[in-house]
């Protein structure tokens, strides 16, 4: 069986760490085989993209101009990538998803949720994550962990308050949906959440 996870969170939560840690597990613990991939990204086109809006030195963009970006990336990495990869039996591991955008664009920019569900539903139908991994931190230690790392992109130059939005957005979500999220204290060390994760998915689906 094929099985789309995604991992969310703000910046300096772990995403990319945990994700790696779970794909090394599922292929050397459980013989499977795991497609790893993040967004925006994913692609030529998706990476191409996230230069755009990732980038600090490209000009401002407007709330719905940064949106249409993220599903353009989104639609190219669903038909390129992901549903390839899940059609040939793979687990796919995805650092964000369209979570990313009800949370960033919505939470975050105040962009109109009907307009995200719109692009949503445009886009990838009733296709959605078998699961998503939420890791939560407190926004001003997530931002000292993203800042320790390296420069500034344009996201994480944003004020506490945004992330603020942002997190809030992401709770509602996985209140809103527990049979989908599973949320994880991400101020744990890292190995420990990496076990909370790899029980999660084991439990979820039976492994």
């Amino acid at each position: 069986m094929s099985y789309f996870i995604t991992f969310e969170g703000i910046e300096g939560v772990g995403k990319s760490t945990q994700c790696q840690l779970l794909a090394k597990k599922l292929q050397d613990t459980l013989k499977k085989n795991v497609v790893r991939t993040r967004e925006p990204g994913g692609t030529e086109l998706g990476e191409a993209l996230r230069e755009v809006l990732l980038s600090p030195e490209v000009p401002p963009m407007s709330e719905m101009s940064e949106l249409l970006l993220m599903f353009a990336a989104r639609a190219e990495h669903l038909a390129r990538v992901i549903k390839p990869a899940l059609a040939n039996g793979n687990i796919v591991l995805c650092d964000r998803f369209t979570d990313a955008s009800f949370a960033y664009q919505g939470g975050g920019r105040g962009v109109d949720h009907k307009q995200i569900e719109n692009l949503e539903n445009l886009v990838q139908g009733s296709f959605t994550p078998d699961m998503t991994i939420l890791l939560d931190m407190d926004v001003e230690l997530g931002l000292a962990r993203a800042a320790a790392r390296s420069n500034k992109d344009r996201f994480e130059s944003e004020k506490a308050q945004f992330f603020q939005r942002v997190r809030a957005a992401y709770l509602h979500r996985a209140e809103a949906q527990p049979k989908r999220f599973v949320t994880i204290n991400a101020n744990n060390s890292a190995e420990d959440i990496g076990h909370q994760i790899y029980t999660a998915v084991c439990e979820k689906f039976k492994w």
